[in-house]
């Protein structure tokens, strides 16, 4: 059974009543970012009960030696671990000489927590009775800046409930802690300084090996019943840990409060030497606005953000708070302000993945971040692939690859290869075609060419000169083809002709082919740059188009199907509905082995394909593929039910459309896959919002215009879409008798709607 203590609301995420074994499942659920950093909603007093503890600074990386039993040539010689980085929430509180720790409570009742999501701020609320018969009120308002992203504030409150008590606080940094994932325990922190001044205090450290510096600070006031107290405060200090300890008589029903502002100065942003005043010049920002000020900053700052990318659902409060948990992470997680930061698949929220890049950018945030925000920030997304162009040709030279052959990295925080897995490491090349796709998508959508001369060119020419040395020639098929890879679906591993992989690496070397010409013709200047740089000859090309032209494709003429791969049709094909339920997940339950050898996908494969390049097939074939197909997926990937449920809703199939869009916007509030205690999938929820707007919205690129074929299922009454294409911002509105369209623009525009033209005029709502 999956969880379901989330309380249903349309704008928050609410948990009620205290439950030890769902702390971890919580923390994931209600955590924190800003783009900058982030971290899982762990409580701000001690906690003595199981909790992940989790603070991260975009950016920010170890070089964890890769562990394996047998190494091979080609490894990786690191797996790039996103940090755990020195505390800043932290405020240990005893009152009358008891701590404050939930897990030692006699009883604790009243709990509640909210993260607003339209506010982007954590609210956390509840009575306790301590050991020795205290009673406590604690209220606690928590936010990372988006104002001032160096920053976050905390206001902590509390109130005894039966009789005057002397109340301790003290506010604290903690430097001394360790990374949950881990190869060696090693340690990944120098602690450089720890040093304190007035209610400030600040520990220097830098990691060992990357030799990132950073300043976390702090800067604490305490009111009691609204007044401020000038009070001094013991200073209690370690090697790795700073703190100031106040001590307050608090009489029954007083309350008394800590404002708490802390963050990090990293030399990602600063001269290293340098970092010190930087802390201070943010806390002198926030000081200056007040608790009060900088939440009302923060509030302002959501609004303009739930203006442009909120998605509303009417008659259907699960499914709303759903795709709002999803948008609300996803912008939590990347704003698009720093192009050398990306979207790792659990963001700010934990540190399974090693918190880096995946094409899982590419494949799935490109679509969410060029709709929602200025096109440059979808750019941003691409210039970060190009500046690691070198270490892609890097990454292919290590595996044999010659001549400028560019295989992306699979997991990376700086452009090296950084997964260490063999199956996916060398095998799941099918990456390098996302990236490819990113930049085609890219154009389609912002009608934006300027990127492919300026820099996409010189990566697509790569991706395709992997290719073009990846596949070989078959004098048995008479065919070239693309041996011992992994698909999409990790449920195979090692095999041959995977369709999406070869199918995929055919239209990168044409589409690149095609670019080729167009910059020739159209920008001379770049061709004759690129060409210099990449030293390409028509010789090569003609490789190129003659492995394009042959790539084997495997195909079923009984099932008049693609193949997944050479071997599918060997297997036991045993479909998903006759497994027994306690066998699920399978990833959980069953022996690797036993998971090759099985008809299983974990997540869309040669689907994922009719998505990508929906125009080639029909559909009929679209029909067929998902009939065979579908049946066999457990989706015990995160991103595969958002793609079945974009192909359901094309082929009109509703009931199936809705339930695989509950399934991937709910997938962590509902812990479907049993794992939301690690982390959030943060990367699929930008599926989630595709299964809306390009599924049940039908919104699609056809011929340079924008096209709709906009569906509603039937548990909705209406939902509502607003999409910034090309500079201007359209609202889309479903319900069941009718769609209208507002354009936001000062010019006519003409679209698509269910194949018809439709012309758009700003300021007035169009009702095909």
């Amino acid at each position: 059974m999956n969880q379901d203590y989330i309380v249903p609301d349309a704008w928050s995420i609410i948990e009620e009543g205290f439950e030890p074994e769902r702390v971890e499942s919580s923390e994931s659920l209600f955590s924190l970012g800003n783009g900058a950093m982030g971290q899982r909603a762990n409580f701000e007093e001690q906690y003595g009960g199981a909790t992940f503890q989790g603070s991260y600074i975009g950016g920010v990386y170890y070089p964890d030696k890769t562990r394996v039993g047998w190494w091979k040539n080609g490894y990786p010689e690191y797996f790039a671990k996103v940090l755990n980085a020195p505390n800043w929430i932290g405020i240990d509180i005893s009152v009358d000489g008891e701590p404050l720790d939930l897990a030692a409570c006699r009883e604790v009742k009243a709990f509640r927590r909210e993260l607003n999501m339209k506010e982007g701020v954590y609210y956390r609320s509840f009575e306790a009775t301590l050991k020795n018969g205290v009673e406590v009120a604690v209220e606690v308002t928590r936010f990372l800046s988006m104002e001032i992203d160096e920053t976050g504030a905390i206001r902590y409150a509390v109130r005894p409930l039966n009789r005057k008590a002397t109340i301790h606080m003290e506010p604290y940094l903690d430097g001394g802690i360790t990374n949950e994932d881990t190869n060696w325990d090693d340690p990944f922190w120098e602690i450089q300084a720890v040093d304190s001044e007035g209610p400030r205090a600040y520990i220097k450290a830098r990691t060992l090996k990357t030799h990132f510096n950073t300043c976390t600070f702090m800067h604490a006031a305490l009111e009691l019943d609204g007044d401020l107290l000038e009070i001094g405060a013991e200073t209690l200090r370690t090697d790795t840990r700073i703190g100031h300890r106040y001590a307050v008589e608090v009489g029954e029903g007083q309350t008394l409060t800590l404002f708490k502002f802390g963050g990090y100065a990293a030399d990602l942003n600063h001269p290293k030497d340098a970092l010190r005043k930087a802390a201070d010049q943010a806390l002198d920002k926030v000081l200056a606005m007040g608790f009060d000020g900088l939440k009302q900053a923060q509030q302002d700052a959501w609004a303009r953000i739930w203006e442009m990318s909120d998605i509303t659902i009417e008659g259907d409060v699960r499914a709303q708070q759903g795709i709002r948990f999803n948008i609300l992470h996803l912008n939590q997680t990347y704003t698009g302000r720093n192009s050398r930061l990306n979207i790792g698949p659990k963001g700010f929220t934990g540190e399974k993945y090693g918190g880096s890049t995946y094409w899982d950018t590419e494949a799935y945030c490109i679509p969410f971040y060029m709709a929602t925000k200025d096109q440059q920030v979808a750019r941003k997304l691409l210039k970060y692939r190009y500046n690691h162009l070198e270490k892609a040709i890097e990454n292919a030279r290590k595996l044999g690859f010659k001549n400028g052959a560019a295989l992306y990295p699979m997991v990376t925080m700086n452009g090296e290869e950084c997964h260490n897995e063999w199956e996916i490491t060398f095998e799941e090349i099918h990456r390098n075609s996302a990236i490819a796709f990113a930049i085609f998508n890219y154009y389609r959508y912002t009608g934006d060419y300027s990127y492919i001369p300026e820099m996409g060119l010189e990566v697509l020419i790569g991706i395709a000169r992997f290719w073009h040395q990846r596949a070989s020639f078959s004098n048995l098929k008479k065919k070239y083809v693309i041996l011992g890879v992994t698909g999409p679906n990790e449920y195979e591993n090692n095999v041959n002709n995977n369709w999406y992989t070869n199918y995929s690496a055919r239209w990168c070397i044409r589409w690149t082919l095609e670019q080729l010409a167009k910059v020739r013709d159209g920008y001379p200047e770049d061709y004759d740059r690129i060409i210099g740089i990449t030293k390409l000859t028509p010789q090569e090309t003609s490789g190129w188009k003659k492995v394009a032209d042959n790539l084997y494709l495997p195909y079923s003429e009984e099932h008049r199907i693609y193949l997944q791969q050479d071997g599918f049709l060997d297997k036991e094909l045993i479909t998903v509905k006759d497994l027994d339920k306690k066998e699920r997940p399978i990833n959980q339950k069953w022996s690797w082995d036993r998971i090759l050898r099985s008809p299983y996908i974990k997540q869309a494969d040669t689907l994922q394909g009719f998505y990508f390049f929906e125009d080639d097939f029909t559909l009929d074939q679209l029909e067929r593929h998902f009939d065979f197909y579908e049946p066999f997926t457990v989706h015990e990937s995160s991103l595969s039910p958002c793609v079945h449920s974009i192909q359901a809703a094309r082929l009109g199939r509703m009931e199936q459309a809705y339930t695989f869009y509950l399934r991937t916007s709910r997938l962590d509030l509902d812990d479907y896959n049993k794992e939301v205690h690690e982390g959030l999938h943060i990367t699929s929820m930008a599926g989630t919002w595709m299964s809306i707007v390009e599924g049940f919205g039908g919104m699609r690129i056809v011929d340079d215009k924008l096209s709709f074929s906009p569906r509603i299922p039937r548990q909705w009454k209406s939902y509502s879409f607003k999409i910034n294409f090309r500079h201007r911002i359209i609202k889309v509105t479903v319900a069941p008798d009718k769609t209208s369209f507002e354009l936001d623009g000062k010019e006519e525009m003409s679209i698509r709607v269910n194949g018809k033209r439709v012309v758009l005029t700003p300021g007035k709502a169009t009702t095909p």
